[in-house]
């Protein structure tokens, strides 16, 4: 089964800052790759990014953090960049930041998408 890859703003505005063009690339494919069996790449996040999950980007710098939507076959990216333990500019901390800010959401396309879906299954349901 192939998944639906969709970047957030913030993880889109986070792949355009990478100045480097081979890096911002090898990020983009490691996000493609993702279309297949995205359940089975990195490892699941726990306390406040429960839900989840993390994969190397490029090297062991930098980390891609998505959410596998099962019920809509999607991999949501929600937050890319390098690691940095203990750093207040660590991918994990601003992603954390990002989540209690409730900035990691689907971008406005992806939730038009849902509400026409919305729409048709009730449609569907009264015929």
């Amino acid at each position: 089964m192939t998944w639906r890859i969709v970047l957030s703003p913030e993880a889109q505005a986070m792949l355009a800052a990478i100045r480097d063009r081979r890096v911002r690339e090898q990020i983009r494919d490691r996000i493609d790759s993702l279309a297949v069996d995205p359940e089975q790449k990195g490892k699941a996040l726990v306390g406040d990014l429960a839900g989840y999950r993390s994969i190397r980007g490029v090297g062991q710098r930098y980390r891609i953090i998505y959410r596998i939507e099962e019920e809509r076959v999607v991999v949501l990216v929600v937050a890319l960049g390098i690691r940095r333990e203990g750093s207040k500019d660590d991918i994990y901390a601003l992603a954390r930041k990002v989540l209690r800010l409730r900035l990691l959401e689907p971008p406005a396309e992806y939730a038009t998408s849902e509400a026409e879906e919305s729409a048709e299954e009730a449609t569907r349901s009264k015929a």
